[in-house]
Parts: C-alpha cells; sequence; structure tokens
C-alpha cells in the first residue's frame, strides 16, 4: 500500500530551457536524478556528498554542479549510482519527514501549490508507515496540512 503514496511524477528543474535535473522526496529521502551525455564514459563522472552540499562533474574539469543543499543529509547513507545514461543521487534526510521545496538552495523552488502537495503526500506516507493495516492512499486533507514532523507528537522512531 506504502507504493500508492509514491511520488507520482518527478519534478524537473530547468535553468534556461536546458533540464538541469528531476528529483522526487520520500518520507526519508531526496533523488536527484541527472541526464548524462551520452559521449562521456560514465567512468569519468564522480559525486561528492557533503552534509550540506553536492558536487557533480567530470574528472578534469569544473563541476557541473556545485551547490548547497535546501537541508543536511546523512552523508553515510546517503549514495550515487549511474544507470544507463542516468546518474541517480540519493539524499538521506537528517530530518526524516521534512518536505523539501527543492533538492538545491535557491534554485527550482515548488511552487507553493506544489509544495502543499508534497507535504500533504508525505503526511500520508506517515500515517501509512504507522499504520500498515490501513489505507491512506484516497485520503484527502481540507485546508492547510500540518507539519508531518511535528504532528501529534512528531515522527515514531521505534
Amino acid at each position: 500500500m506504502a507504493e500508492k503514496l509514491a511520488p507520482e511524477k518527478r519534478h524537473t528543474f530547468y535553468h534556461g530551457s536546458q533540464k538541469v535535473f528531476e528529483w522526487d522526496q520520500t518520507l526519508d529521502e531526496v533523488n536527484m536524478y541527472i541526464t548524462l551525455p551520452k559521449e562521456v564514459p560514465t567512468k569519468l563522472f564522480y559525486c561528492k556528498i557533503l552534509s550540506k552540499h553536492v558536487e557533480v562533474g567530470i574528472k578534469g574539469n569544473p563541476p557541473y554542479m556545485n551547490h548547497d543543499l535546501s537541508s543536511a543529509v546523512k552523508t553515510d547513507s546517503s549514495f550515487w549510482t549511474i544507470e544507463d545514461d542516468t546518474l541517480h543521487i540519493t539524499l538521506q534526510k537528517r530530518d526524516k519527514g521534512q518536505t523539501w521545496s527543492s533538492p538545491i538552495e535557491g534554485q527550482g523552488q515548488l511552487d507553493p501549490y506544489a509544495a502543499d502537495l508534497e507535504q500533504k503526500r508525505l503526511m500520508l506516507q506517515r500515517f501509512q508507515e504507522e499504520n500498515p493495516g490501513f489505507d491512506f492512499s484516497q485520503a484527502q486533507f481540507s485546508g492547510n496540512c500540518p507539519d508531518p514532523r511535528t504532528f501529534m507528537g512528531g515522527i515514531r522512531t521505534d
């Protein structure tokens, strides 16, 4: 049932008319997807993940991406992989349940409506996680959605 509350589609960040990356999030992590140029061997790409910073590039060149993250991540459980022509970066949220408006500080922020939809989806994921016998995939909120991190005593860690 939890898969019913997974992100329906990825958000896309463009710089001008060029797609920089796509991303989505769950209660625990933020995923970034960067399409790599086909003419560069995958072994030349690198990714460096720090607690509040990410760097992506081709060895021997200036980084393609060198930005601060919107929020802190757990570096020991964040990682990156390359599959086909896509670099997939998995950032483990330091604050589980926090709704990110964008992975990158000040770049491609979600509009208020999209941010509200994300917060509602994460809250339903939290309810699903805490109550596995119920299906919250059709549940809806009327009005403002509370913060999934703090609502009713916060996220359980047991």
